[in-house]
């Protein structure tokens, strides 16, 4: 697993894991408990994969071998994604590699995206493994997405490039792996010192249809 947390300056890089970086339940403890400490003691957030996958997405072994506890499961993940997306700092998602299923909507989740030139997929397989979205799900991608990418990104499972996710708006810049972490700190640095309890209450209104429909037990 070996998530981990390194400082920039005031950033905190959080870093899911050396693998495919699937959504285990001890990965989203994990998770969790270092976005607790970035929330209170840093001033922005960038996440960021190592190597070939920023994330895969759901554990699907996992969620094979405990049926019974899927709705639990969904629900931490949808709990998760309306975290990252009401998040009271500034975020940027470093998609280092391949960011599939789950993993492309925690990226999407984020404030802003920056993507491998060069490798890697950014996709919603969906359609192809035969998982339809839950209506929190597609509320996410559809809010951050203009409705004709939604609809290709969405009904096709389309693979895109780093150039074509920038191109449909996918993510909001490119780069080279080397330098993909480095630019995601550099969007940062101008949108640091905001307010944490107004950025929080700003986020959280303009998402509050999103965060109603991934976290409906709280209504």
């Amino acid at each position: 697993m070996s998530v981990t947390v390194e400082r920039d300056g005031s950033i905190a890089i959080l870093t899911l894991g050396d693998d495919e970086n699937r959504f285990s339940p001890e990965w989203l403890d994990t998770v969790n408990s270092h976005l607790t400490d970035i929330e209170n003691n840093a001033d922005a957030l960038v996440t960021a994969g190592t190597g070939k996958f920023y994330s895969n997405g759901l554990d699907l072994d996992w969620l094979s071998a405990n049926s019974s506890r899927g709705d639990w499961y969904i629900e931490a993940v949808q709990r998760l994604l309306a975290r990252l997306l009401t998040f009271p700092r500034p975020t940027v998602a470093a998609v280092n590699g391949h960011a599939f299923g789950a993993g492309a909507m925690l990226a999407i989740a984020h404030d802003y995206r920056v993507m491998r030139s060069d490798r890697g997929y950014y996709c919603f397989p969906e359609v192809d493994i035969k998982i339809p979205f839950t209506k929190g799900m597609a509320a996410l991608v559809q809010a951050k997405l203009s409705p004709q990418t939604a609809v290709t990104a969405m009904t096709t499972g389309y693979r895109f490039t780093g150039p074509d996710a920038h191109a449909a708006g996918l993510v909001d810049d490119t780069a080279p792996d080397e330098e993909v972490v480095s630019a995601a700190v550099s969007r940062l640095q101008p949108l640091l010192g905001k307010d944490r309890g107004t950025l929080g209450a700003i986020k959280t209104t303009m998402y509050a249809s999103v965060t109603a429909a991934l976290r409906p037990g709280d209504d």
